[in-house]
């Protein structure tokens, strides 16, 4: 089980105080593959305990933004991935690479009939950003832009765009993969897929000892 206190992940043995919002996970995201995902009869020991975090429907769209022109967003919209790749283009740049996950019909030799997408919708908002801060910190990039879509998703829809513009291409690869894998470990989303024999959620690699130093 993974916890956060007041949108942070935490320790088992914090300390929590009077109007403290505590939230408790699995180590289960959005797209990491691992071969043991969990059964979907345990799940109800895998939900957030936040009545917020367990309706990732709960509003239309969540954005958040750390720097001018970066932006991180929920939406349970179809996402228009040309366009959001537009929004991180600017003239003093010289490439944008974007990142386009979508469901897939196969996994690991079973077909998927389509997914479901949850999160906790503040927390991802406030890991997204970091992320983005730290994006900046460890590539010579100009602008990152996520968007990540929640609920049902048929097969061959957008889940995930992530688009970052560098004035070099070589900055904006690494920054835009680095990206990716940091949003499936650390990012509170996570990804039911529905197949024709059963179904899943997909078990990722949780909380990192670093973000859980941060507190």
């Amino acid at each position: 089980m993974l916890f956060a206190v007041n949108q942070e992940y935490a320790r088992p043995d914090i300390e929590i105080v009077d109007g403290d919002e505590l939230a408790v996970f699995p180590p289960v995201s959005g797209g990491a593959q691992n071969e043991s995902a969990r059964e979907s009869q345990s799940h109800g020991e895998k939900r957030p305990q936040n009545n917020e975090a367990a309706s990732a429907g709960s509003a239309d769209v969540w954005s958040a933004s750390s720097v001018a022109r970066d932006f991180f967003e929920l939406t349970t919209d179809r996402i228009d991935v040309g366009g959001v790749a537009r929004r991180v283009v600017l003239p003093q740049c010289g490439a944008t690479v974007t990142l386009d996950g979508y469901a897939r019909e196969w996994t690991r030799g079973r077909r998927t009939l389509y997914l479901v997408y949850e999160a906790y919708p503040p927390m991802a908002m406030r890991e997204m950003a970091r992320l983005g801060l730290q994006a900046h910190e460890k590539f010579e990039i100009a602008h990152i832009g996520i968007v990540h879509r929640t609920g049902r998703l048929e097969i061959g829809e957008t889940s995930v765009v992530i688009a970052v513009s560098a004035p070099h291409r070589r900055e904006a690869f690494e920054a835009c993969e680095w990206a990716i894998r940091e949003l499936k470990r650390t990012v509170p989303i996570w990804k039911k897929e529905f197949f024709e024999d059963g179904e899943v959620w997909v078990e990722g690699e949780g909380a990192s000892e670093e973000s859980l130093k941060r507190s």
